[in-house]
């Protein structure tokens, strides 16, 4: 099993280095799909350590070699493989390698295509690092990896001066939340002398509960968690990273970057579970980055941006659930979403690519008939998204709704209402894309197809997922079955007895008549939000308009409540005027002085030079009068 976890983390790599060195001199089809086959490979070995994996509390580490020592702490390299990383590989190497085969199609009249899958796959060496590394300091590697990756990957096409500042946010925005991780992991090694899981979660039992030491971690680590998962107020760089190809939307937006700060979270439940103040804030944010994402989502016209803040809101779901000790729950909906996100963003990418590079649905609409894979397969995701019974993001959903509702229900009501935005921002996305009359131009009409099978096949397998991956966890008052949240007992051997504990006591005092009760008045909601967006947008005939005509609360959501012009002018524009004075002073006063110094200099010599001219007699004669002038004084002052 040690030599199939190297194989695993190994083999993307070596796509990465194949794809970086060979792939110009390979055809693109060859290039494309040996980085596909690496991946592919590396879920595969995946499933055959799933499948021999024991499913016992105790993990398996591996430790390649001692990486370092200090002050009696040894820090090894090394692997630790449990049901959460498993978990996490699967996921990562399952939704990457569809990713990648999608991306063959996509990407093969780019001039740089090698070079993208070189990224992609280096990306997903990255993620397979974060998450399998058995120590705090691994798991930092791989968090940087990544950064790196997507900042290549969003400004991959660096001639747009405007996806270059996009990457730069999104990298600078991420180093905030990274220097909080960075505290935290220092921190821990100080209090604990050690860096790695299993050591500190042996020792987390010396530290009280909400003791000031412990609070300073745990907030420390979400900060890192809030800049990586885009968490109020580090959420901004993400809609803007829809400046790379769509498929980098989707590895980035589904199933890998944005959701390492739930596994940290997740990983972390020996800390979090001591720290309740902190879990309190973290729901706090969660619900604050769900509400507003969905705010922001009624009103923006570019597919992948609707799609983008779908995602912050969604990730402010996952975090809610672990804000009320739910980590089980919240590690269901980050598996279900990675389906129907994926499926939502390679779709959007289907749609695009149709529309010759148009993203703007002002101008789609009437492609049902069109692009037939497409539609049925976005349908699909758009129904799981907004919670269709039995799909798999009904399901996810209602647990966390659940489980707020558990803890108190104020905080069902908030979610409640934001799953109802949501459904009604999907809703509006699906019908002015798919429905009414193309309201684009001729020549986008003619070239109106459907996508190659490299790309509608991955939709057809997320389509899949994302109708039955509801029931890997499928809660108890659906009945007794086999599979009767086996994700939830999968997964608790990762958790402490207190996290376990913790997340048992918010639903084992409600009754399975509450849950039906809540079940039917999401399902209301559901249908009843159908009806009502289907006839302001198809019966109707309400299309989308311009930002500039919007009045009122749609102007607001439109402009994201000038979130991002706010940040501009309290940071952006801050920064440039410190950079001007800094200009300031280094040219009007260091050079300046620099230059007055020189200038001196200059003007002593050019005096000099008016005795120093190589006359041996003038030497003679002021040699002569020095002299006499020292004999004079001498003669004086004796």
């Amino acid at each position: 099993m040690e030599n199939l976890i190297y194989a695993i983390i190994l083999l993307p790599l070596l796509g990465f280095f194949i794809s970086g060195i060979f792939g110009n001199k390979l055809p693109k089809n060859v290039t494309g799909g040996i980085a596909t086959l690496v991946v592919f490979a590396s879920f595969c070995l995946a499933v055959s350590v799933f499948m021999n994996f024991e499913n016992t509390s105790q993990p398996l580490v591996f430790n390649a070699f001692e990486w370092f020592s200090v002050n009696g702490m040894q820090v090894n390299f090394g692997f630790q493989v449990d049901q959460l990383s498993l978990m996490m590989v699967l996921i990562i190497t399952g939704i990457g390698s569809l990713i990648h085969l999608y991306s063959i199609g996509y990407m093969h009249e780019d001039g740089g295509f090698s070079r993208f899958f070189a990224y992609l796959n280096l990306f997903v060496f990255s993620m397979l690092l974060l998450v399998l590394g058995s120590n705090y300091l691994i798991l930092f590697i791989g968090w940087e990896g990544v950064a790196l990756c997507s900042y290549l990957l969003i400004g991959y096409w660096f001639e747009n001066e405007e996806y270059g500042k996009a990457s730069r946010k999104a990298f600078i925005m991420n180093r905030i939340g990274d220097l909080g991780l960075l505290v935290g992991i220092f921190l821990l090694a100080i209090e604990t002398n050690a860096v790695d899981y299993l050591t500190i979660s042996n020792n987390a039992s010396k530290f009280a509960i909400d003791s000031p030491i412990i609070i300073f971690i745990t907030a420390s680590l979400f900060i890192g968690a809030v800049g990586k998962s885009a968490q109020v107020p580090l959420y901004t760089w993400l809609p803007d990273a829809m400046a790379g190809p769509t498929p980098v939307s989707a590895l980035i937006h589904a199933a890998t970057m944005v959701t390492a700060g739930i596994y940290l979270v997740v990983r972390s439940n020996f800390l979090y579970t001591l720290a309740p103040t902190v879990q309190g804030g973290i729901l706090f944010i969660a619900l604050l980055t769900a509400a507003l994402a969905a705010f922001f989502a009624i009103r923006q016209n570019d597919i992948k941006k609707v799609l983008a803040y779908s995602t912050v809101s969604q990730l402010g779901f996952m975090f809610a659930a672990l804000g009320v000790g739910a980590y089980t729950t919240a590690m269901f909906h980050l598996m279900t979403h990675a389906f129907f996100k994926a499926l939502l963003f390679l779709g959007s990418g289907s749609v695009i690519h149709a529309m010759s590079g148009e993203q703007d649905m002002r101008f789609m609409g009437g492609l049902k008939d069109k692009i037939k894979v497409t539609h049925w397969t976005f349908l699909i995701g758009t129904l799981a998204i907004s919670g269709f019974p039995l799909l798999s993001g009904m399901i996810s959903k209602d647990e966390i709704l659940i489980a707020t509702y558990a803890k108190s229900p104020i905080y069902w009501g908030v979610l409640f209402v934001i799953a109802a935005f949501t459904a009604t921002y999907m809703f509006r996305m699906y019908f002015l894309t798919f429905h009414g009359t193309f309201r684009g131009s001729e020549e986008q009409k003619h070239h109106l197809h459907e996508s190659p099978l490299n790309m509608t096949l991955p939709l057809i397998v997320l389509a899949i997922l994302s109708i039955v991956g509801g029931f890997f966890n499928i809660p108890k008052l659906f009945g007794e079955f086999s599979f009767t949240e086996k994700l939830a007992h999968w997964i608790k051997p990762v958790l402490t007895e207190q996290s376990w504990s913790q997340q048992q006591a918010n639903v084992e005092g409600m009754s399975h008549s509450t849950e039906y009760i809540l079940l039917a008045i999401t399902i209301l909601m559901f249908f009843g939000v159908w009806f009502y967006v289907r006839n302001l947008y198809v019966s109707k005939g309400k299309l989308a308009q311009p930002e500039e005509n919007y009045k009122g609360w749609e102007r607001l959501s439109a402009h994201k409540l000038f979130v991002d012009e706010i940040y501009t002018l309290l940071f952006v524009k801050t920064a440039e005027g410190l950079g001007r004075a800094a200009k300031m002073f280094d040219k009007d006063i260091l050079d300046r002085g620099v230059e007055f110094v020189g200038d001196g200099a200059e003007d002593s010599g050019k005096s000099m030079k008016k005795f120093q001219n190589g006359n041996i007699e003038n030497y003679v004669l002021i040699m002569s009068l020095a002299i006499g002038v020292i004999l004079i004084v001498n003669f004086i002052f004796q």
